[in-house]
């Protein structure tokens, strides 16, 4: 029975449940195409029941069977090893003990560097990249991505230092594409073409990092070295003139 209600009235009565929102129609085009890409995979537990594998060699990453669940058992080494945790926090709260644990890690990389024990500071730059990686995978990605171009920065010095220049200039890129809007990316890339002495790759280098900040001083400043240096050298090739009797 239907009825209405004046202005100002309430009323203590139901209406019944509430209707469950209509379902959309399913494309049958787009679900023949998900069919026909969709491929079982038979997949097993490990002994303890905490990760998946392929089932015909037991592995987490099988080229043969086309399947790679690491991050899925990674995601699930985080949720065994913190019992307590009944659903993912925010994402904009931090692990402060990782947070810790790099700090501490790349710092004593910073000591060993500063004392010019290239060769360990290096080392502990690699410990600290690999706790870096670790964060849970429901921490915003910003957080990993700052830590870790940190540390590969100092590492990349530390590469430069130990004259592997194809080592720091590979972490230099790296540095780039994980803040490619932070100027010490382009920094460590400069300094290592110009050890190698490709010095218009450096200044080119040096150009994408005052792109995002123009009024940087070291940038600036580096630039009009490598700037100078290409002038000398282009004097230098200029051939001699010879005037005519």
């Amino acid at each position: 029975m239907s009825h209405t209600h004046g202005p100002g009235e309430t009323h203590n009565h139901s209406h019944g449940p509430p209707q469950p929102a209509p379902q959309p129609s399913v494309d049958p085009a787009l679900q023949a195409l998900i069919d026909a890409d969709y491929i079982p995979t038979p997949v097993v537990l490990s002994q303890d029941n905490n990760f998946a594998l392929c089932a015909p060699h037991k592995l987490e990453k099988c080229t043969d069977c086309g399947v790679d669940y690491v991050n899925l058992n990674r995601l699930s080494k985080i949720l065994v090893g913190n019992p307590t945790l009944l659903c993912p926090p925010p994402s904009n709260v931090i692990s402060q003990k990782l947070t810790q644990m790099v700090t501490q890690t790349k710092d004593e990389g910073n000591t060993l560097f500063k004392k010019g024990d290239h060769v360990n500071a290096i080392k502990k730059y690699n410990m600290a990249a690999s706790i870096a990686v670790q964060r849970p995978p429901w921490e915003a990605n910003q957080f990993m991505r700052e830590e870790l171009s940190t540390v590969i920065s100092n590492r990349s010095a530390a590469y430069l230092e130990g004259r592997d220049y194809i080592a720091a200039l590979a972490d230099a890129e790296m540095v780039i594409s994980l803040r490619r809007n932070w100027t010490k990316g382009p920094f460590r890339k400069a300094k290592t073409l110009v050890a190698m002495d490709r010095l218009t790759e450096a200044s080119e280098a040096l150009k994408l990092g005052l792109a995002f900040e123009p009024g940087n001083t070291e940038l600036l400043g580096f630039l009009a070295e490598v700037e100078a240096k290409l002038a000398e050298n282009k004097s230098e090739k200029q051939p001699l003139a010879i005037d005519a009797n």
